[in-house]
Formats: structure tokens, C-alpha cells, sequence
């Protein structure tokens, strides 16, 4: 509902991944050069680690969206722990190759290889593997015996491997050593800096047409910042929050301070802080509090509290008004 206080075009920190708000930080640029050049090899796998919520997914939803849909047969899956036999019905199922259920391996292998050949005549197939770090080496050894397959001597699929950064240990190990051999291309997504998390907030209000509405202090951008640790689905989530509270206030600019009040409840919300970092272990015996200090407390909690009450009305308002016009 801040899109329309605001007149934006759109929400602009949804946390579904979707290429028109791509921002090219220089990680996801270097990225984005490593996907490129992995695809331009025509074989083997392609690899992107990062933190949870690091924009893996989106930059492959950017790479999908430039790439010819009529040259290149894309299959994605998101995994689980699934069994080699189990992954290979993921991938023919997303390859559109029907009904898997109580075939045979011999057979499913059998349609994979008359799928890609056919493909091969027009294009390639890609086939993105994300979460990879919850597979079995034995689902990796499958992956690695698809690659096996060729068609005329050319690799009949390229694989792009996207999970968390306990995946670069496990593809080190021993088990995995054919499958690493395989590897054309590797990169590590890291965070935002704090230039680039400024630029990125920008970059998502300007897609859905902000007009510096609501403006931004200089310490605030700061301040999603410290909070996020440049993790561009923390940055959205806090983000969100953050216009939220503001339209339901009717505010025009967004301060340090608000940004600190909504992370703080948000991380009340969620039952653990945005950031990663943790936290120092509370003291065993905790000093006591003097009475200005305590009086301060009460005062923030019951802020905290009035502030929640009138969002919680304003919110009930906007319903109440959005039911009474759709009857």
C-alpha cells in the first residue's frame, strides 16, 4: 500500500526474484562475466556461491532474460534432499519430458538423450541447479554423468550450480574431484559495500518511478547499511518495512532514526537481527539500572507501543476502506 502513497509504479523491494531490478554491483558484474564466459564454452559446469540472499537467483533470472528462448532449452530446479535417482526426475520433469513416475532409469536416460539431441540442432540446454549445497554426492555424481553425454562429440548440456558458501568445501573434497574437473568457472558473490547499498536502494525506487518521494537522509542509506551488511534480501526486507511504517505516518523523508526504530522491531518480529554478526553473550550478573535509565526504557517501550498501536489502526482503516469500496 506505500506504492500508492507514494506513487510509485510498483512495489520496489519485493523479495521475489526478478530481473527488472537487477543492479550490476561490481560482484554481480564479475558474476555476471563468469556466466557469460562459462556459457561461451559450450560445456561443463558453471559456479556461484554467496550468502543466503546474496542475489544468486537474480542474476541468473538476468542471464535468462537475455538469453534466445528459441536457442537455448533452460530448465531450473530448486533442491532439496533428494537422491541421484530422485534428482533425475526433478531435471527431466523441468525439461518438460512428461510422466517419470515408475519409468526406469534406462529409459528416462534414453529420453534425456533424444531431448538433447534435438535440441542440439537448434540450440543448447542449460540446466540451473540452485541450493546445490543440500545434494548427496551421489545427486552430484548424477549431475556429473549427465555431463557425460555428448551429441556428436559436443557436451549436450551445460550445468550452473548456485548455492551457499558450503558448497566451495564439499566440491574440494575427494568424492568430488571428476565432477570439479568439470568446473569451467567459479565465483564467490559477496555483499554490497556501502557505496553500492546506497546505489542499489536508488536503483529499485527509480524502476518503479520514485521522484524522491519519500526523500532519504544520507544517514539513513548509512544505517540500512550497517543493519544489512550490503545483503541485497536483507536490504529488501528492511527496506519494505521501513516505507510501510513511513506512508502509515505520512512521512515524506526517511531518517537514520527510523531506520534504527524499524530494524529493531523488525528483528523483534523475526525473533533474531538482520545482520549475520552475532551478538556478545549477555553478562552473567548484569549491573543494575539506574533510575534515569530505566525511566528512558519505559519511555522507548511505550513509544515503540503508541507507534505500533497507530500503524495497527491506520493499517485497519486501509482495509476497512479497500472492503467498503470493492462492495
Amino acid at each position: 500500500m506505500y506504492d500508492k502513497f507514494y506513487r510509485l509504479g510498483g512495489v520496489p523491494f519485493l523479495l521475489t526474484p526478478d530481473s527488472r531490478f537487477f543492479f550490476g554491483s561490481s560482484g554481480h558484474s564479475r558474476a555476471m562475466a563468469h556466466l557469460v564466459y562459462g556459457l561461451s564454452q559450450e560445456e561443463g559446469f558453471i559456479v556461484i556461491t554467496g550468502e543466503v540472499g546474496a542475489g544468486k537467483t537474480t542474476l541468473v533470472e538476468q542471464l535468462c532474460s537475455q538469453l534466445d528462448r528459441q536457442a537455448y532449452a533452460i530448465a531450473r530446479i530448486v533442491t532439496t534432499q533428494v537422491s541421484g535417482d530422485d534428482l533425475l526426475r526433478l531435471i527431466m520433469a523441468n525439461f518438460g519430458l512428461g510422466e517419470t513416475q515408475g519409468v526406469d532409469k534406462a529409459t528416462l536416460l534414453r529420453r534425456f538423450e533424444h531431448m538433447v539431441s534435438d535440441q542440439r540442432r537448434m540450440g543448447r540446454c542449460v540446466l540451473v541447479v540452485d541450493e546445490v549445497q543440500n545434494l548427496s554426492v551421489a545427486a552430484l555424481e548424477e549431475l556429473r554423468m549427465l555431463s557425460n553425454i555428448t551429441v556428436n562429440g559436443r557436451a549436450s548440456v551445460q550445468t550452473i550450480l548456485l548455492g551457499q558458501p558450503q558448497f566451495r568445501p564439499m566440491l574440494a573434497s575427494p568424492d568430488l574431484e571428476q565432477l570439479r574437473q568439470r568446473v569451467l568457472a567459479s565465483y564467490h558473490l559477496g555483499p554490497l559495500t556501502e557505496r553500492e547499498t546506497r546505489a542499489y536502494i536508488e536503483h529499485r525506487l527509480k524502476t518503479v518511478g520514485w521522484n524522491d518521494d519519500p526523500h532519504w537522509d544520507d544517514a539513513a542509506f548509512f544505517q540500512v547499511f550497517r543493519e544489512t551488511e550490503g545483503i541485497p534480501r536483507r536490504i529488501n526486507t528492511l527496506c519494505s518495512r521501513i516505507l510501510l511504517y513511513a506512508a502509515l505516518d505520512e512521512a515524506h523523508t526517511i531518517t537514520r532514526a527510523m531506520v534504527e526504530r524499524t530494524s529493531s522491531e523488525l528483528n523483534q518480529d523475526l525473533g533474531a537481527g538482520l545482520a549475520s554478526t552475532p551478538q556478545p553473550a549477555p553478562p552473567q550478573a548484569a549491573a543494575p539500572i539506574g533510575q534515569d535509565a530505566l525511566v528512558r526504557r519505559v519511555e522507548a517501550l511505550e513509544q515503540t507501543t503508541a507507534r505500533q498501536q497507530r500503524v495497527f489502526r491506520r493499517l485497519l482503516d486501509l482495509l476497512g476502506s479497500g472492503a467498503e469500496a470493492s462492495r
